[in-house]
């Protein structure tokens, strides 16, 4: 019996010798050193690692908000260091990246169809599209019926959802999701991530930063961050294991032997 070619994964971003070194007035910061790391199409990954390990650079550099000190950017197999100048970054930002943060970053006097339609209306959508494609999305995420509601008279979860929404309104191929259950109890973080992995499993590429590791178990690879490095990874097997795995190998980072 003939077998099934399996396509190749597709590469949608790589880091190539990523490093960012802070030079302050009496001493230097190295946020990042020497990283290396590619995320593939409709993978879910999940960053972890100790306070000030470089988890919140490492986002920094992907969205060229900030840019390296060394190392290249690849994106969408493309070289792709001019995106760290301007305007490139800001038109990065705007077309290619969706954000999601803890605390929502709602714009209190919107609603939130408002809300949702920003990044349409800064990528200059055409108002019928924005339409349609507000209907669209507030429908696939169960919350068109909170369309002409602020955002103080949505709970955490709610909100949440709406910012979700914005993210991918614009279909970009990058959703960068910073701490995005950090806010929230645990029936709503079990909701979200269920979200977030239907996302995912519609083809949606999402890099994850999380302190928790039962959020982390949810993506399909963890990589731990220590010093500014990558010190170790793991595969998810979507069992029980995993969990323990996370919680072991955080353990090592936090005692400092890696």
């Amino acid at each position: 019996m003939n077998k099934i070619p399996v396509p190749p994964l597709k590469e949608v971003l790589r880091l190539d010798g990523m490093s960012k070194k802070f030079i302050q007035a009496t001493h230097s910061v190295e946020a990042l050193k020497n990283v290396h790391c590619t995320i593939f199409e409709g993978e879910m990954v999940a960053i972890m690692g100790t306070s000030g390990s470089g988890k919140s650079t490492l986002l920094n550099m992907i969205s060229a908000i900030d840019e390296p000190t060394a190392g290249r950017l690849y994106f969408l197999g493309e070289e792709a260091n001019h995106l760290y100048r301007e305007p490139h970054a800001s038109n990065f930002r705007k077309e290619q990246i969706g954000f999601i943060f803890q605390d929502f970053h709602l714009l209190k006097d919107l609603n939130v169809e408002d809300n949702i339609a920003i990044p349409l209306i800064l990528n200059d959508v055409p108002s019928k599209e924005i339409t349609l494609r507000l209907e669209q999305v507030m429908k696939q995420l169960g919350i068109y019926e909170w369309r002409k509601h602020q955002p103080q008279q949505l709970s955490g979860g709610q909100k949440q959802r709406v910012a979700i929404a914005r993210a991918i309104i614009h279909n970009p191929p990058i959703i960068l999701a910073d701490e995005p259950t950090g806010s929230l109890d645990v029936n709503t973080t079990n909701d979200i991530l269920h979200l977030l992995c239907e996302l995912q499993q519609k083809g949606q590429t999402i890099i994850l930063v999380t302190h928790d590791p039962f959020v982390a178990t949810f993506a399909q690879r963890v990589l731990f961050f220590h010093d500014g490095q990558i010190v170790d990874s793991y595969q998810n097997e979507k069992t029980d294991v995993d969990l323990e795995v996370i919680l072991s190998r955080l353990q090592v980072i936090a005692r400092g032997d890696v």
